[in-house]
């Protein structure tokens, strides 16, 4: 029987050099790369039964990346992802979901070991899932963006202490969702100082928010977006994805701004 060929891809040389070595003395045939890069070309060049990736390789990508690209073009491989965070619950829950497995590090071998031959054992084939523009990924998320971000403010005890209704905090939010994914779609973000932003801005002075406030619930909704990306990655067309999330950075600090600027403005602009 041949030996089962792994890709191992860590951005850590003291990783790569150990754990394949380890594995090989276990019986696996071993490939390692240390980026993402390599690692995507390695997927063209060669065939592999396991993928075996670190979840934070450096950028650009992820070990979500890696595991993407090995769907899409070997569907039948196995894939297990490493992570150094085992309380980050959220990821963990994402992780479980796009990948056949995970283990902590440092991991433990014996039990990696035996993960890899009962996945081997038992694998089927991933069906392949259509792929989709990030724009697409938002807009279908968007309502559970705008659910969650109400339950994130709500964890801020000094908004809180505000006691808005939900229609209150939620305001322009979505009218900023939508603005941001009208610009991956294609569109031009208006960059006037009497746009939504702006106006959410005055809205929130008026509401009793302090700055540092309205600074958080960007950084809020911030995360939320790429949370999104990330919960569905392996739905999202690649192709396109590292350009898509520049865009996200420049509009989302661009709204950011213009909040700012209305908000500490005591000017009053005519509707």
């Amino acid at each position: 029987m041949s030996k089962a060929r792994i890709l191992f891809v860590d951005d850590e040389a003291s990783i790569r050099l150990t754990l394949p070595a380890i594995l090989q003395m276990h019986g696996f045939d071993v490939r390692t790369e240390g980026s993402v890069t390599d690692a995507l070309t390695a997927i063209n060049e060669d065939r592999f039964e396991v993928l075996i990736a670190d979840l934070n390789i450096g950028m650009p990508g992820d070990g979500f990346t890696v595991v993407s690209a090995m769907r899409r073009t070997q569907p039948e491989a196995v894939t297990i992802i490493l992570t150094g965070y085992p309380a980050f619950e959220t990821a963990l829950e994402a992780i479980r979901s796009q990948v056949d497995d995970y283990a902590v590090k440092p991991a433990n071998i014996e039990d990696l070991v035996q993960v890899i031959e009962d996945k081997l054992r038992h694998r089927e084939p991933h069906r392949p899932m259509p792929k989709k523009p990030v724009a697409t990924i938002l807009r279908e998320s968007s309502g559970d963006i705008v659910h969650d971000f109400v339950d994130e403010m709500r964890k801020l005890k000094e908004v809180a202490a505000l006691e808005l209704d939900d229609q209150e905090l939620i305001d322009s939010v979505p009218m900023l969702v939508g603005e941001l994914i009208g610009t991956l779609e294609g569109g031009s973000a208006p960059t006037s100082r009497l746009g939504r932003s702006a106006e959410h801005g005055r809205t929130r002075r008026k509401q009793g928010f302090k700055l540092p406030f309205l600074i958080s619930e960007y950084g809020v909704l911030h995360r939320l977006l790429l949370r999104a990306i990330q919960d569905n990655l392996l739905a999202v067309d690649v192709s396109n994805v590292l350009n898509d999330i520049v865009q996200i950075e420049d509009v989302s600090a661009r709204q950011l701004r213009e909040a700012v600027e209305a908000f500490t403005s005591r000017t009053k602009i005519a509707a």
